[in-house]
């Protein structure tokens, strides 16, 4: 077992009606003026935030609120969250949705803490980040992970840049978790969340080092747990049980538990983030689209990873097989079973179509922030190599 650190301190609050107990984690926390965030009209149209804000009321704590915020969010709207929690005096932001809006509410708070800073300056590297308001979150989508994470991304309006940061400062404080409020999901979200959530995993688990057992198991017991969930999911509506399963799986695949004493490779988030800023794809769809093109490209780095991938989460039986047979086999698996949720496995079926040599040399340069940095570490790819993938992606 490899050196690591490992902290995660987001209390977690799971089950139904747990709702509810929103004001009191708030109060506990030291809240007192809290700024409500939340995405688009389903969480008024569900009756959500008005049992939240009757939650703060009930709990005298003032509140104001900010909507509006879209997939793959948005820094102007983040900056107005900023001005709006200062005029507030908030001391607290909570985050009512799924990944967007949690990454959204944790810029926030990021800038309210530090007013004389632009918040883009910490995602830029320029400033550093060493405060930020708290930050709680009522969970309605099981995807990205963000409710326990350390990271935020967000994209810049005017550029199309897209950029994560990862600080302790981005966890938050508690999570509250009902998987009853994930029901009325459209099935292409719950498919893209299923996408994100094994994503998470496999980019933590495709890394150079290969003498972590009990990191590998809790990972390829964590994809198998989604898969098989996955499937129960979106063949039968409103099923408490995989649907509970996905929402904790989310969670755990991206608080940091399934890379444990690993180098976390995160290669296809990159290139699939240059893809949802540049045509406004969702997350999830931008990685399934981009993850056959990927391994693929990479598979000769490590075969027997891919094939041990293939044994102990997809099952594959490798008596009489060589390593690289079953290593494209388990990539074969992964992408006839992103097919069968309804996602994209190349550019075409992302929505995007068959991209210009012109469009694709951008996506890398972007990719490799202008030829300035490598991506990856399973496989170290510079500017060409993403090149290549996005090429391999074109159909």
């Amino acid at each position: 077992m490899q050196p690591f650190e490992f902290y995660a301190p987001t209390q977690i609050v799971f089950g139904p009606e747990t709702q509810l107990q929103t004001a009191r984690q708030i109060l506990a926390y030291g809240g007192s003026r809290v700024l409500v965030v939340y995405g688009g009209q389903s969480a008024v149209k569900s009756g959500l935030l008005d049992q939240i804000l009757d939650n703060l009321r009930q709990s005298d704590l003032p509140y104001e609120v900010l909507g509006g915020v879209r997939p793959n969010p948005h820094l102007e709207l983040a900056r107005e969250g900023v001005q709006k929690a200062l005029d507030f005096h908030a001391d607290f932001v909570l985050a009512v949705g799924g990944g967007s809006v949690i990454d959204t509410a944790k810029a926030i708070a990021d800038g309210a803490a530090n007013p004389d800073v632009d918040i883009w300056d910490f995602w830029l590297r320029k400033a550093p980040l060493t405060r930020a308001l708290p930050v709680g979150v009522v969970l309605t989508i099981s995807a990205a992970g963000s409710e326990c994470s350390d990271s935020a991304v967000l994209t810049r309006d005017d550029t199309l840049e897209k950029r994560g940061l990862s600080t302790v400062f981005h966890r938050p404080r508690f999570a509250i978790m009902n998987p009853e409020l994930t029901f009325t999901l459209p099935k292409y979200q719950v498919s893209c969340g299923i996408v994100d959530i094994m994503m998470h995993t496999l980019d933590r688990y495709f890394n150079p080092v290969t003498n972590n057992e009990l990191t590998d198991e809790i990972a390829q017991g964590l994809l198998r747990c989604t898969i098989k969930n996955g499937r129960q999911a979106l063949a039968q509506e409103k099923d408490y049980q995989s649907m509970s399963e996905l929402m904790w799986a989310g969670t755990i695949s991206h608080n940091g538990l399934t890379g444990l004493g690993n180098r976390q490779d995160f290669a296809p988030h990159q290139l699939g983030h240059e893809l949802s800023a540049k045509f406004d794809v969702a997350h999830g769809a931008s990685l399934s689209a981009i993850w056959d093109s990927w391994a693929r490209y990479c598979v000769d780095t490590n075969p027997s990873r891919f094939a041990q991938y293939g044994v102990q989460v997809w099952g594959l039986d490798p008596n009489g097989k060589e390593e690289k047979e079953l290593a494209l086999a388990a990539i074969d698996a992964t992408a006839d079973y992103f097919r069968s949720l309804g996602m994209p496995t190349c550019l075409s079926e992302l929505g995007c179509g068959v991209l210009s040599e012109e469009v694709l040399e951008d996506l890398a340069f972007r990719c490799a922030f202008r030829g300035t940095r490598t991506i990856g570490t399973f496989k170290v790819l510079d500017q060409q190599d993403i090149l290549s993938i996005y090429r391999m992606a074109n159909h």
